[in-house]
């Protein structure tokens, strides 16, 4: 079965106007006759977007119940049954409510595109897993729903529904977004222009990464090699050498001449490529090139300049930056034409930049003999220098001999063999050898001018020539084979010290690894995929997808079983046999970047266990010293009441009764908010769930509280629907977070009560302005025994707010705090409307949908 499309709408922040999009889109497709139907859309009250859901062939959802509460989901099976040719589902990134077949809204969606049913669907930026770091240093709200980079990035088509800051600042201001009495807080805080700009700036760069790929997929699958400078990219091409930070400039300045310029620096390590001039220099370049802003990159190749142009072609890159040669004019007559030469010629449409600097045209020196294994090149010098220089030391050997030079002659020659085999290895110095020797019997040793000799002492020194040439270049030919093998073992550490330097440098472990082994041997993709048949997950993606099935798989540790703990699959590319034993090095490496993650998972456990102990001792320390004042003060007065007997005074005995009792009633209190912590944290908390009128229970807390309208502003919604909630224990939720509030509202202020509907829930906003508790420690405020920022930091033992939030939970509902606009702590209590006041209440007007 053919499998299905996905479209995904990509929006900056909530309420730039995706579900309106797609909708839109519904309502086009359906016009030309296609067969579609609304999976599930998330109107959150908007009208602008409800309005547009209507016409469209829509789907009914399904009803799940948990702890006594009707949630509303995605038919998954029934939308599969009735296989439309185009399903529209809203929040790609949603969770799925317990219960659920899938955990995750992204899975039904795989589910369906497997089916053969094309998608449409909508996800903020912030929802995208790789972005969550971002966005959260961006706006300070971490994202707990989110939808892996590579479900994303799979997709056929992404495009951005796009709306100007400013825009979205307007349209929330009117209305269209939120209620009116979350206006404020969000202008305030997430929907500030400068979070905005920078949101709308990290979805279009992640657009413009994502299609950078599909450009290059498209390139690879047409054969396209020329570039295509649809964005200006500088590749800098580093030897370690001091030229490095020159080079490194000038590549940042031409990047900086077009908006939207890449700055991307490679160095190639091989055996007779480039090396570093001096310990560290690399790793000083790679520093720089990321404070100029640019990657740092590093590939393994045979023959330098080729693979710089390959590296260059691969990241459709525009322009090549290259130093000048180092050697002289001579060195360069004796080695060729060199690297950049040779790039010229090769680079086609890519713009080459060779820049002089201090270090250009060194002094003269011979050619490097330490450079690593032979190559056809060196080879064919050797060729060239033994039928050349063989010559012409003959002719000058010939023009000055006589009898008593024969010695300087063959020590000539001898000489002639051991320049050959430094420069061209055994085979050459073996052919020098031969000819030299035919050339000293021809016209030195009598008789001259045939191969004939009549003094058997001169064959035998002649034997013995050859052979000492043929020993001198084996020597020779083994130091480079030894020379090559080091200059290899400092290759891969060179890799294996770019890829930890990667993970010290912040970047993840595991994906660091996969990222730069695709890299190291030249592969268009890589992946590290953990499990077996079906059940397989993909742990980290780098490069292309696997498109034809064919790939290079090795396995990655052993788990439990005797298995492989993982599989890493290369694609696009081989990898030789030398590479092998680096490969083996690096999924070693990736083996024990899984087990650390393992552990780290397990020391987190352990963390929450330690968490655990932690608050059982502070629960003894607080119990030793809040329960002991009640309790000594009720045994005090009934002691008192016995020991007084009947010569008490009526007016004595009433108020050793009343402190009895006081005190009984504060103990009470005290054992049923530990037992009530015990229980919410067992997760054995008793609810009962009914409708219930939040209005209603405002007041009753506020009958208890003995508080009225000098102390408390109501701002309720009266066409706010009942909520589903247990009577008793939300009268609790709003008696203790009012209390706080209360205690902490300065003096001449008033604890403002706002109710309003935000589709499938009510929220409950109790806003004070008092100091208010930072944004890094609002988490804090609800764990047990904790006094801080709005908790009691005189009195009781902390409960308030953690029994506030797990009483909350324990009704399907959330307690989160937010910061004042202007100063102070607004606690927002969220809770499901009951689906058959639902029915009959209609949301709040809006004006745009999101």
């Amino acid at each position: 079965m053919k499998r299905g499309s996905l479209r995904v709408l990509l929006g900056a922040a909530p309420g730039v106007g995706k579900t309106y999009e797609m909708l839109s889109e519904g309502h086009r497709l359906l016009a030309d006759g296609r067969d579609i139907v609304v999976g599930i859309v998330e109107t959150h009250g908007r009208a602008a977007t409800s309005a547009r859901a209507e016409g469209l062939p829509t789907l009914g959802r399904r009803r799940l119940r948990h702890r006594e509460v009707e949630l509303d989901e995605l038919d998954l099976d029934g939308l599969l049954d009735r296989h439309p040719e185009i399903a529209l589902v809203d929040e790609l990134a949603h969770t799925n409510a317990p219960g659920s077949r899938n955990e995750k809204r992204w899975q039904d969606v795989e589910e369906l595109l497997a089916a053969g049913i094309d998608v449409i669907t909508t996800v903020n930026v912030q929802h995208i897993a790789s972005l969550g770091g971002v966005v959260a240093q961006i706006t300070g709200v971490t994202q707990r729903e989110t939808v892996p980079d590579a479900v994303v990035r799979a997709a056929d088509q992404i495009e951005v529904v796009d709306l100007a800051p400013q825009s979205l600042r307007d349209r929330l201001a009117a209305g269209a977004v939120y209620p009116a009495e979350r206006i404020d807080a969000a202008l305030s805080n997430y929907f500030r222009l400068g979070n905005l700009t920078a949101l709308r700036e990290l979805a279009l760069l992640w657009l413009a990464d994502e299609v950078d790929s599909a450009l290059q997929s498209y390139r690879e699958e047409h054969g396209i090699r020329g570039a295509w400078q649809a964005r200006e990219r500088v590749v800098v091409a580093l030897t370690g050498g001091p030229e490095g930070d020159t080079l490194l400039q000038r590549g940042a300045r031409i990047a900086a001449r077009a908006a939207g310029g890449e700055l991307l620096a490679v160095h190639v390590t091989t055996q007779e490529g480039l090396r570093a001039a001096a310990p560290g220099a690399l790793a000083a370049q790679r520093a720089l090139v990321e404070s100029l802003g640019g990657s740092y990159h590093q590939v393994i190749g045979e023959d330098v300049p080729r693979t710089l142009v390959e590296f260059a072609r691969s990241v459709n890159a525009t322009q090549l930056v290259l130093g000048a040669s180092r050697r002289s004019r001579l060195g360069a007559a004796f080695t060729g034409p060199g690297i950049g030469a040779t790039v010229i010629r090769e680079s086609g449409d890519i713009d080459v930049h060779i820049v002089t600097h201090a270090a250009a045209g060194g002094t003269l020196h011979l050619p490097r003999v330490t450079g690593g294994a032979l190559g056809w090149r060196r080879r064919i010098l050797g060729l060239v220098v033994a039928l050349t220089g063989g010559p012409l030391l003959s002719w000058l050997l010939f023009a000055t001999s006589n009898e008593e030079t024969i010695t300087s002659d063959v020590l000539s020659y001898q000489l002639l063999v051991v320049v050959v085999a430094l420069i061209g290895g055994i085979w050459p110095a073996l052919f020098a050898a031969v000819l030299s020797g035919l050339t000293l019997d021809f016209l030195f040793i009598h008789p001259r001018f045939t191969v004939t000799i009549d003094n058997p002492l001169h064959a035998l020194a002649l034997v013995l020539y050859v052979v000492i040439a043929i020993l001198v270049s084996w020597i020779v030919d083994q130091a480079a084979r030894r020379t090559r093998r080091a200059r290899r073992a400092a290759a891969e550490s060179e890799l294996l010290a770019t890829v930890s330097g990667s993970v010290l440098r912040g970047e993840s472990a595991v994906p660091a690894l996969v990222s730069r082994t695709r890299e190291a041997f030249g592969v268009s993709g890589a992946r590290l995929l953990a499990g077996d048949g079906s059940t397989q997950q993909v742990l980290a993606t780098d490069g292309e997808p696997v498109r034809d099935g064919r790939a290079i798989v090795v396995p990655v540790g052993t788990d439990a079983a005797g298995g492989p703990r993982a599989t890493l699959e290369l694609h696009g590319g081989d990898v030789g046999a030398p590479e092998r034993r680096l490969l083996d090095v690096i999924t070693a490496q990736l083996a024990a970047a899984l087990e650390h993650s393992e552990l780290t998972q397990t020391a987190r456990t352990a963390d929450a266990l330690a968490a655990t102990d932690q608050v059982r001792t502070a629960l003894l320390s607080a119990v030793s010293h809040d329960l002991r004042r009640p309790l000594a003060a009720a045994i005090a007065a009934v002691g008192g009441l016995r020991a007084a007997g009947p010569s008490l005074s009526a007016a004595d005995h009433d108020e050793l009764v009343a402190t009895a009792d006081e005190s009984l009633a504060a103990l009470a209190a005290l054992v049923t908010d530990l037992l009530d912590v015990s229980r919410v944290q067992a997760g054995v908390l008793a609810v009962s769930l009914s409708p219930v009128d939040l209005a209603g229970a405002v007041l009753e807390a506020l009958d208890e509280l003995g508080i009225g309208p000098d102390v408390v502003e109501l701002a309720l919604d009266p066409t706010v629907p009942a909520v589903r909630a247990d009577p008793v224990l939300l009268q609790r939720v709003i008696v203790n977070v009012l209390a706080n509030a209360r205690r902490y509202a300065p003096p001449g202020t008033r604890v403002r009560i706002a109710s309003s509907r935000l589709g499938p829930t009510v929220e409950l906003r109790i806003v004070d302005h008092g100091p208010g508790v930072s944004a890094d420690r609002q988490d804090d405020i609800f764990t047990p025994f904790q006094r801080l920022g709005d908790t009691d930091n005189t009195t009781g033992l902390g409960l308030g707010l953690a029994l506030s939030k797990g009483f909350t939970e324990g009704m399907r509902g959330t307690l989160t705090p937010e910061t004042t606009p202007g100063g102070g702590l607004t606690m927002v209590v969220s809770l499901p409307v009951d689906a058959a006041a639902s029915d009959l209440a209609a949301p709040p007007a809006a004006e745009a949908g999101g």
